[in-house]
């Protein structure tokens, strides 16, 4: 990774989060693929992305995604599991289908991606993997079991790939957004919305550049000693 230029993959890149990542990297010059499953999602936002239709809970559409990056650009130095779903309820109503969407969605495509990735990495002897978890991974939070069981198992993946890959100077690390100011947090109702922001010592939802800034850093040659962690980004929320 002394390239200053590097290859990056984002999943679910389009939009929020993930397009605030993949334009903060866009602005430092380096080289961003995204996934997202529909190409068209991408028209409107960044032109400068590259936009691959993939499908990041499919075991074998993620292995297709790195060979393509691969086959292109001849390296992939830096993964950010970023795809992402809800589908909220108490466990008692939760409908076995929407347990089910959120950790394959959440989970199963940070092993995908990681899997294919790492491969990847560890040969070349450098990467950086940074998994965006959530707060709700490490607090949980009533009518989210699926979702905080996802970003929970995001965490535990990140510290035993953080063992695994960094003898190959690979680090993985995780990053755990509290309420940012996103698509999901805009649908809800404004007595929710200041209940979240008056639980929080900042006093406001942060916004997607806050994480994005975090990310960059973790991707950096600067944070080649940075491995294993999980770093909260929320506003002081969760301490």
């Amino acid at each position: 990774m002394n390239s200053p230029t590097k290859i990056i993959l984002i999943t679910g890149g389009s939009r929020g989060i993930g397009l605030a990542i993949a334009e903060f990297f866009l602005d430092q010059g380096h080289t961003v693929y995204a996934t997202s499953r529909g190409l068209e999602d991408f028209q409107a936002v960044n032109p400068k992305i590259k936009p691959i239709a993939s499908d990041a809970s499919d075991y074998a559409s993620c292995e297709e995604t790195v060979k393509h990056i691969v086959a292109e650009e001849g390296r992939l130095d830096v993964l950010v599991n970023n795809a992402g779903i809800t589908r909220d309820n108490l466990i008692m109503r939760m409908k076995e289908e929407d347990w089910d969407a959120v950790i394959n969605i959440n989970l199963k495509s940070a092993y995908n991606l990681c899997k294919h990735a790492g491969y990847q990495m560890v040969r070349q002897k450098s990467g950086r993997i940074i998994n965006i978890s959530s707060i709700v991974g490490r607090m949980g939070q009533a009518g989210q079991a699926n979702y905080a069981a996802s970003k929970a198992g995001m965490i535990g993946l990140t510290k035993s790939l953080a063992a695994e890959f960094a003898a190959r100077n690979v680090t993985v690390n995780a990053v755990a957004p509290g309420f940012i100011e996103t698509k999901m947090t805009e649908v809800l109702p404004e007595d929710v919305r200041q209940k979240y922001m008056d639980s929080i010592p900042a006093r406001r939802l942060g916004q997607p550049e806050e994480v994005a800034s975090l990310i960059s850093f973790l991707a950096s040659d600067a944070a080649g000693y940075i491995n294993g962690q999980v770093i909260n980004v929320c506003g002081g929320l969760h301490r």
